[in-house]
């Protein structure tokens, strides 16, 4: 029993010292810029790799103007360099004001990546069609209904967390609503953005 209780406690004392070592490189504001720098210096690869396609693509083929590619590659370069613009500024983009400006810079990028990988699903989904000779009609519809639907969201859901009047933004249908009652969108909405903690119900539609 004796042995025992001295195991526990050096399992304890490691716990500590883990704890501890991961509290120092928290709170370290030298850390905190190495960190963030590594990451938009990723987020500026990634961004010049989505540029440099998509200029080898507009040279190759310029007759075509903006095809699906094209626009997926700047999308990506738009996200991937204003994520690590934001990386690299983070302090000031603190510090910007109105406040809504710092969660236009901040969300933004992530509605945009929505954009950008739902153009991907569309444009494997119309190879798919085309192969087994079906119709792609309805494909770019659904595609800008589901980007209409969540930008709808997210922009009423911001007007209502900066006290802004949502009563001019659009009323979303019954089917939406019933929708959006279902899937329990304010607790998973929460859940992403715990910033934006006030209730969602009666903000997505009314």
């Amino acid at each position: 029993m004796e042995g025992y209780g001295v195991d526990e406690a050096v399992i304890a004392l490691k716990l500590k010292d883990a704890s501890n070592w991961w509290h120092d490189i928290n709170e370290s504001t030298l850390w905190q810029d190495r960190i963030f720098h590594i990451l938009a210096a990723l987020y500026g690869l990634v961004a010049a790799v989505a540029l440099v396609q998509l200029i080898r693509i507009q040279l190759r083929v310029p007759e075509y103007g903006w095809t699906t590619q094209k626009v997926f590659h700047f999308l990506n370069f738009l996200v991937n360099g204003v994520r690590g613009f934001v990386f690299v500024f983070r302090r000031d983009v603190q510090n910007l004001h109105p406040e809504i400006v710092q969660h236009i810079l901040l969300d933004m990028p992530s509605l945009a990546f929505f954009t950008t990988y739902a153009l991907l699903v569309l444009f494997w989904a119309e190879i798919y069609y085309q192969a087994r000779a079906v119709s792609t009609d309805g494909l770019r519809p659904s595609f800008f209904t589901i980007n209409a639907v969540v930008y709808t969201i997210q922009v009423k859901f911001m007007f209502y967390y900066f006290g802004i009047s949502v009563s001019k933004v659009p009323v979303c249908d019954a089917g939406l609503a019933e929708l959006i009652s279902d899937w329990n969108v304010a607790d998973i909405m929460v859940e992403i953005y715990p910033s934006f903690g006030r209730p969602l119900k009666g903000v997505l539609c009314r």
